[in-house]
Order: C-alpha cells, then sequence, then structure tokens
C-alpha cells in the first residue's frame, strides 16, 4: 500500500515556490502545494508569488525534478476580501498544473452561514474555469471547525468543484475519529493533510501554537491513522507539519525528509500491520 505524498507549503514555511519544489524533490516527495495568496503574517517569503518570473522559475523547477503542483493555498472566506483577489492566483495555479485550491473562513460571527455559503460558492464559480477543486477546510480555531459544519455548507453550495479538506490535527483537537469522514461522499474528498499531535485537552491558543508550530511526525503522538487507509488507501496525503525548533534545528529540507520518513512507516505499511474494525 503506496500513497503519493504532496510537500505543504508550512511544512517548510518561508521558502519560495521554486526552492520548495527542489526540497520535495531531494527528499522524495511526489507532489508540492504552494502558496500562491500570501496573508500577510511573518515569515512568508518577500516575493509576489504570482510574479510572472516566478512562475517562469517554478515551472522550470517543476520539470527539472519532474515533480507536479498539487494544490495551491490560501484562500480565505473574511469580510472585505474580495473573492477576485484570488483570480490570479487561480490563473498561476493553474498554469503550474494544480487541480485543487484550499479555502477557509474566517468571519468573526456566528450568525453569517448565508454569507458564507455565498462566498465559497462565488470562490468555486471563480476557479472553474482554471479546472481547479476548491476544498474547504475546518481549522478548530477558525470560523468552521468541525466536519458537520463544512459538510452543511457543502450541502448549500452543491457547485461541481467544491470538496472539504479533513485535516489529521482537526480532527483529533475535535476528539472526532478518522472513521467518521465515512459519512462524507467521496467525491468530496480530494486528499488530505497530516500531521500528528499529543493527546491533551487543547485550548484554543494551545491548538493555535501547536497547528502553527509544534506539529508532531506521523506516528510519534496519539492520532490513530488506521481509518486512513481503510477509507481511502490511495488518496493523495499531503504533509502539513510546521515546528518551529524542528526547523531550526534541523534545517527546512532534513525536517521535510523526517516528515516523509514517519509518513511512510505509518501509512505505507502492510495493511495487515493496522487495526481492524470490531
Amino acid at each position: 500500500m503506496s500513497h503519493p505524498y504532496a510537500l505543504s507549503y508550512l511544512t517548510v514555511p518561508g521558502v519560495t515556490p521554486p526552492e520548495q519544489t527542489y526540497i520535495a524533490a531531494r527528499t522524495g516527495y511526489d507532489y508540492v502545494s504552494y502558496r500562491l495568496f500570501h496573508l500577510g503574517v511573518a515569515g512568508e517569503p518577500d516575493i509576489n508569488p504570482t510574479d510572472p518570473q516566478i512562475i517562469r522559475e517554478t515551472k522550470q523547477a517543476l520539470a527539472d525534478t519532474d515533480l507536479k503542483c498539487f494544490d495551491i493555498e490560501l484562500m480565505r472566506i473574511m469580510r472585505g476580501l474580495d473573492p477576485k483577489d484570488f483570480v490570479p492566483a487561480f490563473e498561476a495555479g493553474a498554469e503550474l498544473g494544480a487541480g485543487q485550491v484550499i479555502c477557509s473562513a474566517w468571519t468573526d460571527v456566528r450568525n453569517d452561514r448565508k454569507f458564507i455559503v455565498e462566498t465559497f460558492a462565488e470562490i468555486c464559480d471563480l476557479a472553474a474555469p482554471f479546472g481547479l477543486t476548491v476544498n474547504l477546510e475546518f481549522p478548530a480555531f477558525s470560523r468552521l471547525t468541525t466536519l458537520e459544519e463544512v459538510m452543511e455548507v457543502l450541502e448549500r453550495t452543491g457547485r461541481r468543484n467544491q470538496g472539504m479538506l479533513v485535516d489529521t490535527l482537526y480532527m483529533h483537537f475535535n476528539k472526532a475519529p478518522l472513521l467518521a469522514l465515512e459519512k462524507v461522499p467521496p467525491e468530496w474528498i480530494n486528499f488530505l493533510h497530516i500531521c500528528d499531535a499529543e493527546d491533551l485537552a487543547f485550548t484554543r491558543e494551545a491548538m493555535i501554537d501547536t497547528a502553527r508550530d509544534a506539529r508532531l511526525y506521523p506516528g510519534e503522538g496519539a492520532i490513530d491513522f488506521w481509518a486512513v487507509n481503510y477509507l481511502f488507501p490511495d488518496l493523495p496525503l499531503s504533509i502539513e507539519l510546521p515546528h518551529a525548533k524542528r526547523i531550526a534545528e534541523f534545517g527546512p529540507e532534513q525536517h521535510a525528509r523526517n516528515c516523509l520518513e514517519a509518513a511512510r512507516s505509518v501509512f505505507d505499511a502492510d495493511p495487515a500491520s493496522f487495526k481492524q474494525m470490531a
């Protein structure tokens, strides 16, 4: 059993798309996942990721390494952020060969479901001409925090190019078993974000700190991953595993390598080694 693996931007934050591509190739990944829409947070490379020169260099890196771009990020649903601003990233992503987009909701009130549904539908419609599927994620400290909330949005939007991005960390924060994904329409799940975490009672602040700076290698923490291979034996897995101390200790490239080796030891194991359903 073997999955294709993508190197997420947040596993090696601060690198440019061409640099990320070469790191992914040297460490054994199949795909790369680029941040083509900057969030304006500290540590992002001081470039315009959709600049034509950057795109040319990234295409050359993909050609040099025979890797493929799997997905692009991050398209946020927020008041004051026009979905049309994402179009240059969609255009660049399509040029690089991406097929998937990551989206999440960051509004700050609880009675705005209509706004979220309408904005997500608009993002899907803007992405469709570029052959892109938009996957709605539910970070446990964002506006949409659970599998059920995202499913409700997708049921209302009903776009052909919509999907759901599940991160094993956020399922863990919600104390939800990965087997719960059995109730999700399979056409909505195009890939997973994977990492591990300790078995703690996480406060919101601890969730944010862990998600952004202290995720663990698969198999190192308490997440029970057996349902991934049971439900999705061939699904692409994107390793999103920021860990500030380990990046500082090992450097981005060795950290990326460690992530992939750990993932393969967990997800590419003999199926007989996984738990069986009762």
